[in-house]
């Protein structure tokens, strides 16, 4: 099990440090100077699913050039302001990439590979949706 740290800084400014020793600032909105804490809650979520439809798409031979992952949380009005609904939506840009492919690569991310997801589901309504864009050839001379 991985364990990370939260060290204060000052205010209301913390710097946050994973098990892999790399940081991220925090911050109240007021701050202003880092991430608010519950916007790292959808960065985790949008980044371990980008993880994995990068990875099943890449073991599928997709000629993907880029992905790009939304995390729009709404949240009850009084705190502790829980999540109740995430919409993720995706966009796979590459060559010739098949959308039934990108489907399945995100299927299985919420369904068997993404542990923030897994985690978060039981108590938030998680949706998504895609789109699959087609990339600029690179023109290639001699």
């Amino acid at each position: 099990m991985g364990t990370i740290h939260v060290t204060w800084v000052q205010g209301k400014t913390f710097i946050g440090t994973d098990s892999t020793n790399h940081s991220v600032v925090i911050s109240s909105p007021a701050d202003g100077v880092g991430m608010k804490p519950s916007d790292l809650l959808l960065v985790a979520l949008a980044s371990c699913t980008a993880y994995d439809v990068v990875n099943i798409l890449e073991k599928k031979h997709a000629h993907i050039t880029g992905v790009q992952v939304s995390a729009a949380g709404e949240q009850l009005p009084e705190a502790p302001w829980t999540f109740t609904k995430i919409h993720l939506r995706y966009v796979v840009t590459g060559i010739d990439v098949k959308a039934e492919d990108v489907a399945k690569a995100i299927e299985l991310s919420e369904q068997k590979y993404c542990s923030v997801s897994a985690t978060l589901k039981a108590t938030v309504d998680i949706t998504y949706d895609f789109e699959v864009q087609e990339a600029a050839a690179y023109a290639h001379q001699p």
